[in-house]
């Protein structure tokens, strides 16, 4: 099983014909397979690099620069500017009415928090930053944890243990493996740690549209779902709970999803490829 490996770039050698034979194989065996539609050629992969090499610029950015006092709204201008900058677009400004162009979630917020000007980085926080990117109509999608100040050693593990989750995520996810496989492989390191997997969010098919087929849950059962095919494009993303999974959507902005329990969750988001012979982060 070969690793993932950042920056090794991949053109399809045999696409479609060899993918395709082998994919009708599988089909006619009842395996669920993807359509050709989310099967990336060349010249598409090469439009999500672009987007994806600015996307995880971003982030590199907002490493370089987020600090304890500072607000949400102070990170959206960061994402903004550094985006608006290389000529791209921060996907998620409004994105079906989400008014930021950046994701912002701290303690207890799973994910999709909109940076606020009263929402300050406390010691002890940890947050994650979730960035999208539009460049010449191609897409790019990540998000990093990042820890402020003196963080507790429990909420610590937290965040080591959600990253090593969508780690192994990544690992498992092979050509002609399936997508159950990646789940089930997320799960068991979650639970193992007594953690919990969010189920009511997933992964995504992303590059040519913001939100793709396939959805990329990060439960579930080995050998069950969608086979992957090389030349699809996905997030891996799993949101890890320190108690129990259930969320609810902050009814205040309809967007802001929290733990139920009001224990805290991280999130590790990168925008995948699959080869021929494991995959690539294209973002991260």
């Amino acid at each position: 099983m070969k690793k993932f490996m950042k920056g090794n770039r991949y053109t399809p050698s045999n696409y479609p014909e060899e993918v395709e034979k082998k994919a009708q194989e599988l089909k006619r065996s009842g395996y669920r397979m993807p359509s050709k539609k989310i099967l990336r050629t060349p010249e598409q992969l090469k439009g999500i690099r672009e987007a994806c090499n600015i996307n995880t610029g971003v982030l590199d950015y907002v490493a370089a620069h987020i600090h304890e006092g500072m607000s949400t709204q102070e990170i959206d201008l960061l994402v903004y500017e550094y985006t608006s900058n290389h000529d791209a677009i921060p996907a998620t400004l409004n994105f079906d009415g989400f008014p930021k162009s950046v994701c912002t979630s701290i303690n207890e917020v799973v994910c999709h928090g909109i940076p606020s000007k009263d929402d300050i980085l406390q010691n002890g926080d940890i947050i994650n930053v979730d960035v999208s990117t539009i460049y010449k109509g191609f897409y790019g999608d990540a998000s990093r944890m990042f820890m402020i100040g003196d963080v507790s050693p429990e909420m610590q593990k937290l965040v080591q243990v959600t990253k090593e989750c969508m780690e192994i995520g990544i690992k498992t996810a092979q050509p002609w493996a399936q997508l159950g496989d990646v789940g089930a492989a997320i799960q068991e390191h979650a639970e193992k740690n007594g953690y919990s997997v969010v189920r009511d969010l997933c992964g995504h098919g992303c590059g040519v549209e913001f939100h793709e087929d396939p959805d990329v849950e990060h439960f579930g059962k080995k050998g069950t779902g969608m086979v992957l095919v090389p030349c699809m494009t996905f997030t891996i993303e799993p949101m890890i709970n320190m108690g129990a999974y259930d969320v609810f959507i902050d009814e205040d902005d309809d967007w802001t999803v929290c733990t139920e329990d009001g224990l805290p969750s991280a999130q590790w988001e990168n925008l995948i490829l699959i080869t021929d012979t494991g995959n690539e982060i294209l973002s991260y």
